[in-house]
Protein backbone atom coordinates (compact mmCIF):
# COMPACT_ATOMS: atom_id res chain seq x y z
CA UNK A 1 0.00 0.00 0.00
CA UNK A 2 1.62 3.28 -1.06
CA UNK A 3 2.13 6.02 1.84
CA UNK A 4 -0.23 8.89 1.71
CA UNK A 5 1.19 12.26 1.20
CA UNK A 6 0.36 13.53 4.46
CA UNK A 7 1.09 10.50 6.17
CA UNK A 8 4.94 10.82 4.70
CA UNK A 9 5.11 14.39 5.85
CA UNK A 10 4.41 13.56 9.25
CA UNK A 11 6.96 10.48 9.39
CA UNK A 12 10.25 13.16 7.72
CA UNK A 13 9.14 15.22 10.17
CA UNK A 14 9.26 12.99 13.20
CA UNK A 15 12.35 11.94 11.58
CA UNK A 16 14.45 15.00 11.44
CA UNK A 17 13.45 15.99 14.73
CA UNK A 18 14.74 12.74 15.97
CA UNK A 19 18.04 13.37 14.38
CA UNK A 20 19.63 15.54 17.10
CA UNK A 21 18.70 13.03 19.49
CA UNK A 22 20.14 10.18 17.78
CA UNK A 23 23.28 12.46 16.93
CA UNK A 24 23.69 13.34 20.85
CA UNK A 25 23.25 9.51 21.61
CA UNK A 26 25.55 8.44 18.81
CA UNK A 27 28.25 10.94 20.43
CA UNK A 28 27.81 9.85 24.05
CA UNK A 29 28.26 6.24 22.64
CA UNK A 30 31.51 7.33 20.58
CA UNK A 31 32.79 8.82 23.52
CA UNK A 32 33.29 5.49 25.07
CA UNK A 33 34.28 3.75 22.01
CA UNK A 34 38.01 3.31 22.98
CA UNK A 35 40.56 1.88 20.66
CA UNK A 36 44.35 0.75 20.12
CA UNK A 37 46.07 2.84 17.66
CA UNK A 38 49.07 1.41 16.47
CA UNK A 39 51.91 3.76 14.63
CA UNK A 40 55.54 3.12 13.81
CA UNK A 41 58.05 5.88 13.48
CA UNK A 42 61.82 7.08 12.65
CA UNK A 43 62.96 9.01 15.42
CA UNK A 44 66.35 10.54 14.08
CA UNK A 45 69.55 9.78 15.40
CA UNK A 46 68.00 6.42 17.59
CA UNK A 47 70.50 3.80 17.98
CA UNK A 48 69.99 0.45 16.73
CA UNK A 49 69.81 -0.33 20.50
CA UNK A 50 66.32 1.09 20.57
CA UNK A 51 64.97 -0.09 17.15
CA UNK A 52 61.46 -1.28 18.10
CA UNK A 53 61.45 0.48 21.39
CA UNK A 54 57.83 0.52 21.96
CA UNK A 55 56.07 4.05 23.84
CA UNK A 56 52.49 3.78 25.40
CA UNK A 57 51.26 7.29 25.05
CA UNK A 58 47.87 8.57 27.01
CA UNK A 59 46.68 12.22 27.19
CA UNK A 60 43.72 14.42 28.13
CA UNK A 61 42.53 11.77 30.37
CA UNK A 62 40.25 13.98 32.00
CA UNK A 63 38.87 11.76 34.65
CA UNK A 64 35.81 13.63 36.09
CA UNK A 65 32.10 14.17 35.12
CA UNK A 66 32.78 12.76 31.77
CA UNK A 67 34.92 9.67 32.50
CA UNK A 68 34.89 7.35 35.31
CA UNK A 69 37.50 5.72 36.98
CA UNK A 70 35.90 1.82 35.68
CA UNK A 71 36.76 3.17 32.35
CA UNK A 72 40.16 4.62 33.34
CA UNK A 73 40.81 1.17 34.78
CA UNK A 74 39.92 -0.55 31.56
CA UNK A 75 42.18 2.06 29.64
CA UNK A 76 44.95 1.08 31.78
CA UNK A 77 44.69 -2.90 31.67
CA UNK A 78 44.59 -2.50 28.10
CA UNK A 79 47.56 -0.56 28.35
CA UNK A 80 49.44 -3.31 30.52
CA UNK A 81 48.61 -5.60 28.17
CA UNK A 82 50.14 -4.11 25.25
CA UNK A 83 53.31 -4.32 27.07
CA UNK A 84 54.97 -1.45 26.31
CA UNK A 85 58.33 -0.56 26.92
CA UNK A 86 57.72 3.20 28.07
CA UNK A 87 54.84 4.67 29.03
CA UNK A 88 54.17 8.69 28.66
CA UNK A 89 51.68 11.39 30.00
CA UNK A 90 50.23 14.02 27.65
CA UNK A 91 48.84 16.05 30.46
CA UNK A 92 45.41 17.31 32.05
CA UNK A 93 44.21 14.13 34.03
CA UNK A 94 41.14 15.71 35.69
CA UNK A 95 38.43 17.96 34.46
CA UNK A 96 36.01 20.61 36.45
CA UNK A 97 37.57 19.54 40.17
CA UNK A 98 40.62 18.67 41.70
CA UNK A 99 39.04 16.18 44.38
CA UNK A 100 39.22 13.72 40.92
CA UNK A 101 42.99 13.90 41.25
CA UNK A 102 43.21 11.07 44.47
CA UNK A 103 40.84 8.93 42.35
CA UNK A 104 42.68 9.27 38.76
CA UNK A 105 46.02 8.30 40.38
CA UNK A 106 44.83 5.64 42.31
CA UNK A 107 44.16 4.29 39.12
CA UNK A 108 47.46 5.45 36.98
CA UNK A 109 49.72 3.84 39.48
CA UNK A 110 48.78 0.69 37.87
CA UNK A 111 50.60 1.62 34.93
CA UNK A 112 54.35 -0.04 34.57
CA UNK A 113 56.70 -0.40 32.26
CA UNK A 114 60.43 -1.78 31.87
CA UNK A 115 61.87 1.83 31.27
CA UNK A 116 59.58 3.87 33.24
CA UNK A 117 56.23 6.16 33.12
CA UNK A 118 56.98 9.78 32.65
CA UNK A 119 54.05 12.80 32.15
CA UNK A 120 53.76 16.41 31.53
CA UNK A 121 51.27 18.91 32.66
CA UNK A 122 48.69 20.42 30.63
CA UNK A 123 46.70 23.52 31.37
CA UNK A 124 43.85 21.76 33.16
CA UNK A 125 46.07 20.98 35.65
CA UNK A 126 46.83 24.68 36.82
CA UNK A 127 43.25 25.09 36.55
CA UNK A 128 42.06 22.21 38.67
CA UNK A 129 44.56 21.83 41.26
CA UNK A 130 48.29 21.83 40.84
CA UNK A 131 49.26 20.57 44.00
CA UNK A 132 46.70 17.78 44.23
CA UNK A 133 47.93 16.43 40.25
CA UNK A 134 51.92 16.47 41.02
CA UNK A 135 51.01 14.79 44.90
CA UNK A 136 48.50 12.45 42.81
CA UNK A 137 51.63 11.90 40.10
CA UNK A 138 54.20 10.96 43.02
CA UNK A 139 52.06 8.89 44.72
CA UNK A 140 51.48 6.61 41.37
CA UNK A 141 55.55 7.25 40.59
CA UNK A 142 55.00 8.54 37.35
CA UNK A 143 58.29 10.98 37.16
CA UNK A 144 56.85 14.46 36.20
CA UNK A 145 59.30 15.99 33.07
CA UNK A 146 59.08 19.79 34.01
CA UNK A 147 60.96 21.50 31.53
CA UNK A 148 63.32 18.55 32.04
CA UNK A 149 64.17 15.04 30.80
CA UNK A 150 66.07 11.72 31.34
CA UNK A 151 68.22 9.27 29.65
CA UNK A 152 66.92 6.09 28.58
CA UNK A 153 69.87 3.38 28.39
CA UNK A 154 70.19 0.34 26.70
CA UNK A 155 73.60 -1.50 25.97
CA UNK A 156 75.62 1.12 26.07
CA UNK A 157 73.87 3.40 23.58
CA UNK A 158 71.13 5.95 24.91
CA UNK A 159 68.66 8.50 24.20
CA UNK A 160 66.61 11.46 25.53
CA UNK A 161 63.29 11.54 26.44
CA UNK A 162 62.17 15.04 27.67
CA UNK A 163 58.80 17.00 28.68
CA UNK A 164 58.14 20.76 28.96
CA UNK A 165 55.69 22.85 31.01
CA UNK A 166 52.39 23.44 29.84
CA UNK A 167 52.23 26.44 26.77
CA UNK A 168 48.99 28.30 28.15
CA UNK A 169 49.42 28.28 31.89
CA UNK A 170 52.93 27.57 32.87
CA UNK A 171 56.26 28.37 31.26
CA UNK A 172 57.75 26.00 28.58
CA UNK A 173 61.70 25.91 28.26
CA UNK A 174 62.80 23.78 25.49
CA UNK A 175 66.27 24.16 25.97
CA UNK A 176 66.09 22.76 29.77
CA UNK A 177 64.27 19.74 28.77
CA UNK A 178 67.00 19.13 26.00
CA UNK A 179 69.80 19.84 28.24
CA UNK A 180 73.07 17.95 27.57
CA UNK A 181 71.72 16.31 24.48
CA UNK A 182 74.51 16.03 21.57
CA UNK A 183 73.61 16.45 17.83
CA UNK A 184 73.70 12.95 17.39
CA UNK A 185 71.80 12.07 20.34
CA UNK A 186 68.01 10.85 19.63
CA UNK A 187 65.09 13.39 21.45
CA UNK A 188 61.64 12.86 22.22
CA UNK A 189 59.83 15.79 23.47
CA UNK A 190 56.91 15.60 25.50
CA UNK A 191 54.48 19.04 24.96
CA UNK A 192 51.05 18.92 26.09
CA UNK A 193 50.02 21.61 23.39
CA UNK A 194 51.35 20.90 19.72
CA UNK A 195 51.79 24.86 19.05
CA UNK A 196 55.39 24.42 20.91
CA UNK A 197 56.19 22.43 18.00
CA UNK A 198 55.79 25.69 15.35
CA UNK A 199 57.95 27.69 17.13
CA UNK A 200 61.15 24.95 17.74
CA UNK A 201 64.03 26.27 16.70
CA UNK A 202 66.02 23.53 18.04
CA UNK A 203 67.04 20.41 15.66
CA UNK A 204 67.98 18.41 18.25
CA UNK A 205 63.56 17.78 18.94
CA UNK A 206 62.87 14.49 16.19
CA UNK A 207 59.87 14.12 17.32
CA UNK A 208 57.14 15.85 19.79
CA UNK A 209 54.39 13.75 21.21
CA UNK A 210 51.00 15.99 22.48
CA UNK A 211 47.37 15.78 22.71
CA UNK A 212 45.40 18.78 24.19
CA UNK A 213 43.12 19.19 20.88
CA UNK A 214 41.10 16.06 21.47
CA UNK A 215 41.67 15.27 17.74
CA UNK A 216 38.93 18.21 17.41
CA UNK A 217 36.34 15.92 19.59
CA UNK A 218 33.51 16.79 17.38
CA UNK A 219 34.30 16.34 13.49
CA UNK A 220 31.48 17.09 10.96
CA UNK A 221 31.91 15.15 7.93
CA UNK A 222 32.68 17.59 5.16
CA UNK A 223 34.03 20.60 7.45
CA UNK A 224 35.81 19.26 9.90
CA UNK A 225 36.04 20.17 13.60
CA UNK A 226 33.96 23.44 14.59
CA UNK A 227 36.71 24.51 16.85
CA UNK A 228 40.27 23.43 17.28
CA UNK A 229 42.44 25.12 20.52
CA UNK A 230 45.28 25.63 18.88
CA UNK A 231 46.81 28.84 17.17
CA UNK A 232 47.66 27.08 13.92
CA UNK A 233 43.83 25.85 13.41
CA UNK A 234 43.26 22.66 11.89
CA UNK A 235 47.08 22.21 11.47
CA UNK A 236 47.25 20.36 14.72
CA UNK A 237 44.37 18.77 15.20
CA UNK A 238 45.46 14.85 14.76
CA UNK A 239 47.90 12.79 13.69
CA UNK A 240 50.92 12.82 12.34
CA UNK A 241 51.89 16.61 11.57
CA UNK A 242 55.26 17.95 9.45
CA UNK A 243 56.17 21.02 11.96
CA UNK A 244 59.10 23.66 10.74
CA UNK A 245 61.85 21.46 12.14
CA UNK A 246 60.80 18.30 13.69
CA UNK A 247 57.88 15.89 12.76
CA UNK A 248 54.74 15.77 15.73
CA UNK A 249 52.24 13.55 16.58
CA UNK A 250 48.82 14.71 18.15
CA UNK A 251 47.07 11.93 19.94
CA UNK A 252 42.92 12.43 19.73
CA UNK A 253 43.18 11.42 24.13
CA UNK A 254 40.55 9.72 26.13
CA UNK A 255 38.97 12.04 27.96
CA UNK A 256 36.87 15.06 27.04
CA UNK A 257 36.39 18.65 27.76
CA UNK A 258 33.42 21.30 27.17
CA UNK A 259 30.56 18.91 26.19
CA UNK A 260 30.43 15.07 26.69
CA UNK A 261 30.37 13.83 23.50
CA UNK A 262 32.72 12.63 20.29
CA UNK A 263 31.86 12.51 16.89
CA UNK A 264 33.77 10.82 14.13
CA UNK A 265 36.95 11.07 16.67
CA UNK A 266 37.43 8.35 18.71
CA UNK A 267 39.48 8.40 22.05
CA UNK A 268 42.22 6.09 21.73
CA UNK A 269 45.72 4.54 23.07
CA UNK A 270 48.37 5.25 21.36
CA UNK A 271 50.75 2.57 20.57
CA UNK A 272 53.85 4.24 19.19
CA UNK A 273 56.97 1.77 17.56
CA UNK A 274 60.15 4.07 17.21
CA UNK A 275 62.72 2.90 14.74
CA UNK A 276 66.46 3.45 14.04
CA UNK A 277 67.09 6.03 11.50
CA UNK A 278 67.65 4.12 8.20
CA UNK A 279 67.03 6.92 6.31
CA UNK A 280 67.27 10.86 5.62
CA UNK A 281 65.66 13.11 7.99
CA UNK A 282 62.03 13.58 7.23
CA UNK A 283 62.49 17.56 6.45
CA UNK A 284 65.39 16.36 4.22
CA UNK A 285 62.54 13.80 2.16
CA UNK A 286 60.67 14.85 -1.07
CA UNK A 287 57.14 16.76 0.27
CA UNK A 288 54.72 14.38 1.02
CA UNK A 289 56.98 11.79 2.60
CA UNK A 290 57.94 12.05 6.09
CA UNK A 291 59.38 9.13 7.16
CA UNK A 292 56.68 7.77 9.52
CA UNK A 293 54.10 5.04 8.30
CA UNK A 294 51.11 3.99 10.66
CA UNK A 295 49.74 0.52 11.24
CA UNK A 296 46.36 -0.99 11.33
CA UNK A 297 44.13 0.28 13.73
CA UNK A 298 42.12 -2.28 16.11
CA UNK A 299 39.23 -1.95 18.18
CA UNK A 300 39.65 -1.13 21.82
CA UNK A 301 38.00 -3.96 24.09
CA UNK A 302 36.71 -2.56 27.24
CA UNK A 303 36.22 -6.08 28.50
CA UNK A 304 39.89 -6.99 28.28
CA UNK A 305 41.15 -8.07 31.90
Amino acid sequence: MAMKRRDFFRAAASATAAAPVLGICYGFAESIDYHVVRRSVVLPRLAPAFDGTTVAFLTDIHLGPYLAPDTLAAIVRTTRILNPDLILLGGDYTLRDGSYAGPCFDVLSQLQAPLGVFGVLGNHDYIHGLDAIRAGMRYARIAELHNSGVWISRRGERFRVCGVDDLWRGHPDVAAAIGETRPDDACLLVSHNPDVAETLTDPRVGLVLSGHTHGGQVVIPGYGPPMIPSRYGAKYAYGFVDAPITQVLVSSGIGMSGIPIRMNCRPEIVLLTLHADRSPHPHEMPAGDYGFRTTKVRPYRPLLT
